[in-house]
């Protein structure tokens, strides 16, 4: 993916939560975003000496996918059998072999400087991701489409900032829940529509702070809370 894909899919989610495009740069994104997700990292590829993405960056050297799978059709990673005298040479001999892959990317596409994607499709750095599409700054999501800066989710659209959660549409800070849609600032709390800085209630719609609005007054104050919240951004 590149970086003109890459805001418009960001113009998209933010049309979807908060009815208006981002007016922030990728990198004023991930900095106002993504400062505290786990993110692929970059190194370089020993091979080539060109800038590849990790997930892991705790090894002495890299080898993309792409470069590991070239190397394995020209020559393969086999090496003929000789004598070993000693542990230390054993580990020079692995030494020899032993790449960290990045940027694995299993049956997916579109893809940009991510690690350990599959299924996976229009994905910008972002790691662990599964059936997935349309995916910016996020770790770990399972079924996920237009999310950023999500983690250890599954089951959103349209979500900025939701980790630890499940099925939630259209929300921005969701927290630990689950069936969250059109809401802002929840945490631990179960099938809420329209709600704002809800925290350990369910089922229930057009609450804020944990007290009940008619919808009328509830809107209001959201459109409100929208001005507020886009005026941080900017």
């Amino acid at each position: 993916m590149n970086d003109k894909q890459c805001k418009q899919i960001l113009d998209e989610i933010f049309m979807g939560i908060f009815e208006q495009k981002c007016l922030l740069s990728i990198d004023e994104v991930l900095s106002e975003f993504a400062f505290d997700i786990k993110l692929p990292n970059k190194v370089i590829d020993a091979v080539d000496g060109k800038e590849t993405w990790a997930s892991s960056i705790n090894s002495n050297k890299y080898i993309s996918q792409e470069n590991m799978m070239k190397y394995d059709n020209y020559k393969g990673w086999m090496r003929p059998k000789k004598e070993i005298a000693s542990l230390d040479e054993i580990l020079k001999l692995w030494d020899k072999i032993n790449y960290t892959t990045t940027e694995r990317n299993y049956e997916s596409i579109n893809v940009s400087k991510c690690d350990t994607v599959y299924n996976s499709e229009n994905v910008y750095r972002s790691q662990d991701c599964r059936k997935c599409k349309n995916t910016i700054f996020t770790d770990g999501s399972a079924d996920c489409e237009y999310v950023l800066a999500c983690q250890r989710s599954s089951n959103l659209s349209y979500c900025i900032r939701v980790d630890d959660s499940n099925s939630c549409s259209n929300s921005y800070n969701v927290i630990c829940s689950n069936k969250i849609s059109n809401s802002f600032f929840i945490q631990d709390a179960n099938s809420l529509y329209e709600c704002m800085f809800c925290s350990h209630i369910q089922n229930r719609r057009y609450c804020i702070a944990n007290m009940q609005f008619d919808r009328e007054e509830y809107m209001y104050i959201k459109s409100e809370i929208v001005k507020w919240i886009v005026s941080q951004f900017y």
